[in-house]
């Protein structure tokens, strides 16, 4: 890699002083890529607990790195997840509080319209004068790029990829769109790039009179063009044709989340495994499959196949010693669209419960793996008390890079856990809002979790669960627990900003 010298200006919205900041290049600035998958559970990883689906290669990015089990997604949905992971703001202050899919403009939710007219496809935007994480590497020297779902904003809006810090991008706009993975086509920076597969809508079942239990039915469902396969490929390119400068790699896998769609051979190993299985038949925009837990299983070892050449491209081109690999999830696990989250006990040593996973603030919906790789800087660590979320990534990474961040995030920097150098400064609490599901609240703070469902029922009172000795959240003690209350509600209070979106109010906290 070649050792790069720049002044880096700075500008008066990014930082409080210093017109101007040389970084110290004195060692090779690193490589970074960030592996953010979609749906994943906390129990869904061999090195988590998972005795079914393999996980070799990010298994063994655990054991040679640093594997953390206390932390959490930024929000229990997609978009929101995102813009917190992106911005370092918690879901009380980041722009996008939910997934939004900007009906105003139309018939959004039909695939056929939205696929032949981009004006339907995408969430809504975040503000294009936003501070991300990209736009900050960027502007740092670094070459960025971005494969996989973005969700944050519909093509012709201010905010894709390429206005939001990416050099590059090869993927999804919409999250509708990826409720295919053999979509008509993804998108390449700002062009639309058509693919050789048929416009099949995810609300497709099987034809009638066909036989649930014929593999051949199902033969719709199976195209030519993967998208999975698609950007990986694109991830490959990037790391070739950017070797020699550092770079940014924000790698937002569409895997595992629903449809069940992953090529055949994969599927047969699973169905050696697993068994004789009753079929999926396809529900709420979902595609049916012959075999779903088989399908599923082989999506996450898909996700790992994948992390596994993307390591050897590393080795191959002499840059993964230095590389910083991230791993984690937007949120938990779906129980939707042919999931059997009980089967493979998703969540782990949380609760399968379809109003305790994604959706839900509750551990299953939250808590998710986090596992950083450095070889050239980290030893095998498990990190088991350090309280941390998505919105700590922003700034990690810019300071184990040694890049300026604003000092304005919610998030803070994971370095001195990560390698281990002590003084690790930590959060006093985590904050979660959700302006969906009846509208949701939630806290960690030390071992306490405290939870405020159905907000848009009206509902006023605290769940209050002790981590520590019930982490499947059963034994409600908030009317033992007064003080610890109070201290709930001023936080709720503190930590929520009122949206400038309708959408993504919160009902009577935002009336009163």
């Amino acid at each position: 890699m070649v050792k790069r010298l720049f002044i880096f200006l700075v500008t008066s919205t990014f930082f409080f002083s210093c017109e101007m900041f040389i970084p110290d290049f004195s060692k090779e600035n690193p490589n970074v890529i960030l592996f953010f998958v979609d749906d994943l559970g906390y129990g869904e990883l061999g090195v988590y607990g998972q005795r079914i689906i393999q996980t070799r290669n990010i298994d063994a990015l655990a054991n040679n790195g640093v594997l953390f089990t206390q932390f959490y997604s930024g929000s229990p949905v997609c978009a929101p997840s995102r813009s917190v992971l992106l911005t370092g703001m918690h879901s009380g202050h980041t722009y996008i509080r939910g997934n939004h899919e900007w009906g105003e403009r139309g018939d959004v939710w039909s695939y056929e319209k939205m696929s032949e007219d981009s004006n339907l496809e995408g969430q809504y935007p975040i503000k294009k004068s936003t501070i991300t994480l990209s736009k900050v590497l960027s502007e740092g020297g670094y070459k960025t790029g971005m494969v996989g779902k973005w969700g944050l904003g519909g093509p012709n809006s201010t905010s894709v990829p390429t206005t939001m810090g990416f050099d590059y991008f090869y993927g999804y706009n919409c999250q509708r769109i990826a409720h295919n993975l053999y979509p008509p086509h993804l998108w390449e920076n700002e062009n639309k790039v058509l693919l050789d597969n048929e416009l099949v809508s995810p609300r497709t079942k099987l034809d009638e009179g066909a036989d649930p239990y014929d593999d051949s039915s199902y033969d719709l469902f199976f195209q030519n063009d993967y998208a999975p396969d698609l950007m990986h490929q694109k991830a490959l390119e990037f790391i070739n044709e950017n070797k020699n400068d550092p770079f940014f790699l924000y790698y937002a896998s569409p895997l595992p989340h629903a449809p069940l769609q992953v090529p055949k051979p994969l599927i047969e190993k699973y169905k050696n495994l697993i068994g004789k299985e009753e079929p999926y038949l396809g529900d709420n925009g979902y595609f049916p499959h012959r075999n779903p837990k088989a399908a599923y299983a082989a999506m996450i070892e898909y996700i790992d196949i994948q992390v596994g050449e993307i390591i050897q491209k590393l080795k191959d081109e002499g840059i993964y010693e230095n590389t910083i690999i991230m791993f984690t999830s937007d949120n938990g696990p779906t129980y939707a669209g042919g999931v059997d989250a009980n089967y493979f006990n998703s969540t782990g040593i949380f609760q399968n419960d379809k109003s305790r996973m994604k959706g839900y603030t509750y551990e299953g919906g939250i808590r998710v793996p986090f596992i950083v790789s450095w070889p050239e800087k980290i030893k095998n660590n498990r990190v088991e008390n350090e309280i941390s979320a998505s919105y700590d990534l922003f700034p990690t990474i810019c300071d184990m890079i040694k890049i300026p961040y604003p000092k304005t995030l919610d998030g803070i920097s994971l370095k001195s856990t990560i390698l281990n150098e002590g003084n690790q400064n930590h959060h006093e609490y985590l904050y979660w809002e959700f302006p969906a599901y009846n509208g949701q609240q939630a806290i960690r703070l030390g071992k306490w979790k405290a939870i405020r469902n159905n907000i848009f029922k009206g509902n006023k009172s605290i769940e209050l669960y002790d981590l520590e000795k019930d982490l499947k959240e059963t034994n409600d003690l908030a009317d033992s627990n007064p003080t610890i209350i109070k201290k709930v509600e001023e936080i709720f209070l503190k930590e929520h900003v009122k949206s400038e979106i309708d959408r993504f109010r919160l009902g009577y906290i935002d009336e009163e």
